[in-house]
């Protein structure tokens, strides 16, 4: 739509609802940089909502500790519920066993997005959640069909509970994704999070002539006015 402006002080956010009007939603998320937007988005329409960061795949626990730090400091500024699940790395490896050279958005993304909804799913039932959703397909870079069939898949193992398959790159997430990044200065990782992301990625920077990855160092810097 030509005119309108998607950026995030001029945008007019709409008043989102539930699919069926669910009352409570578990957020899954993955990081600061991805459910940034999302959680905006959220609280702008009132809807009852709670992170749940669960991602056994990051590595190594440094990456995975910096990842969730960020995700704590923007949760505390909206005041929106945080749960901080397990670290459950080795059994994320036991459940990738065979898949060590798949590619990305291979079997074993889809074994890795598994894992999280279900875990995730299991947590809203038991919780008195009844709806689910994720910060994964914000990015560009995830295959979002595979992400939603993931997500579909484990809510409908428990009962109750519904997977809230929302578009949130339309309408210029995506671009206020970024924006809402160099803002808050978040950590910006440049690999999904798995160890075989990371051999991936630094093989493929290797063939380009191109530094490896430096863990911890690299952060959004804001070239916009302030917000605030």
């Amino acid at each position: 739509m030509a005119g309108i402006d998607y950026s995030l002080k001029g945008y007019q956010r709409p008043k989102l609802t539930t699919p069926n009007g669910e009352k409570r939603l578990l957020l899954h998320s993955c990081c600061a940089p991805c459910a940034g937007e999302i959680m905006q988005a959220l609280i702008a329409s009132d809807i009852d909502t709670t992170l749940f960061f669960y991602n056994p795949n990051i590595h190594p626990r440094a990456e995975y500790e910096l990842r969730k730090k960020e995700n704590i400091r923007f949760a505390k500024k909206l005041s929106m519920p945080f749960i901080d699940a397990d670290y459950e790395h080795k059994a994320w490896f036991e459940r990738t066993q065979g898949q060590e050279n798949e590619p990305e958005r291979g079997k074993r993304c889809t074994t890795c997005f598994d894992m999280r909804f279900e875990v995730s799913a299991q947590y809203a039932q038991s919780h008195g959640f009844d709806l689910i959703s994720s910060t994964l397909g914000i990015s560009r870079w995830k295959d979002m069909k595979q992400i939603n069939a993931c997500g579909i898949k484990a809510a409908t193992a428990f009962e109750g509970i519904g997977y809230w398959d929302f578009n949130w790159r339309k309408h210029g997430g995506s671009a206020r994704m970024l924006e809402l990044s160099k803002h808050e200065e978040f950590y910006q990782q440049e690999y999904c999070g798995c160890v075989y992301s990371l051999r991936d990625t630094n093989r493929w920077r290797t063939s380009q002539g191109r530094d490896k990855i430096k863990r911890g160092v690299k952060f959004y810097k804001t070239a916009i006015q302030s917000l605030d």
